[in-house]
């Protein structure tokens, strides 16, 4: 019999190559966030920085506006994180908790939704939004947010309907469906911080740019500038760490807590 310190062994030594993929991007992008830009293209390959540059975090914001960028994508990353909210709990709570004629149907029609690709319709939302103005200055926020909120709301209101129909009506939802909640918050934000497509199409112009959409314009027709494009997309994950971060003990603490009376 393999002792418990021994089992513990085997098991790290069996995760250590699944945490060396997981974390090599994020080593070499801090890698390159701290090399020169000839260092970065340099054929002679270090993974760290033989003369490391700091000074690229404060130059990346002299290259471009990236503290605008920020906001302009924490606005559409929070603004369709709560407008899904909004309409994914009430659904999830009358499907999870009430039982109506066609609730089946209703649930096959919003799991038959994740069946498409959401840029199916972009050239159709593109039409709509332009024929009522959203895609003009700052209200292109609007069109953003109603589609980022609407293309996550499917799989958010599956997610909560089954924390919500394994609570029984005796209980108070709250504490036992805290895991649920978070986990729609982290995937909300994460996916509509994340996303590009509908971004590049729906801004107008550069002042309403987004992180997504920002950032690879560091590469242009005939260079680019690796080593602000590498410190600029290591910025640009900082809010998703730090809010996982921040949600991580009360996750935790959502699937440990006891029901409440």
């Amino acid at each position: 019999m393999i002792s418990s310190r021994g089992q513990k062994a085997v098991l790290l030594a069996g995760m250590a190559p699944i945490i060396v993929i997981i974390l090599l991007p994020y080593v070499l992008m801090i890698s390159g966030a701290l090399k020169g830009p000839e260092e970065i293209v340099s054929r002679d390959f270090t993974l760290l920085p033989k003369d490391p540059q700091p000074g690229n975090f404060v130059e990346v914001f002299r290259a471009m506006p990236l503290a605008r960028f920020f906001l302009n994508s924490v606005i559409v990353a929070v603004g369709a994180t709560a407008l899904m909210l909004v309409c994914a709990v009430p659904a999830a709570y009358a499907l999870g908790r009430l039982r109506f004629p066609g609730r089946r149907a209703v649930l096959f029609a919003i799991l038959t939704t994740q069946m498409f690709s959401p840029i199916v319709l972009i050239i159709a939302l593109f039409s709509q939004f332009t024929s009522y103005g959203l895609l003009e200055g700052a209200r292109c926020y609007i069109a953003l947010i109603l589609t980022d909120a609407a293309c996550r709301l499917a799989f958010s209101i599956w997610l909560l309907t089954g924390y919500f129909s394994t609570v029984p009506k005796e209980v108070v939802l709250l504490p036992i469906c805290k895991p649920g909640l978070v986990t729609t918050i982290i995937f909300g934000f994460i996916t509509a911080w994340n996303e590009f497509v509908f971004a590049l199409t729906f801004v107008p112009s550069d002042e309403f740019r987004t992180l997504t959409v920002a950032i690879p314009s560091f590469i242009g027709q005939y260079g680019a500038d690796w080593h602000l494009l590498m410190a600029a997309a290591l910025m640009a994950i900082i809010p998703v760490v730090l809010l996982f971060l921040s949600v991580e003990k009360h996750l935790v603490r959502g699937l440990t807590a006891g029901a409440i009376k």
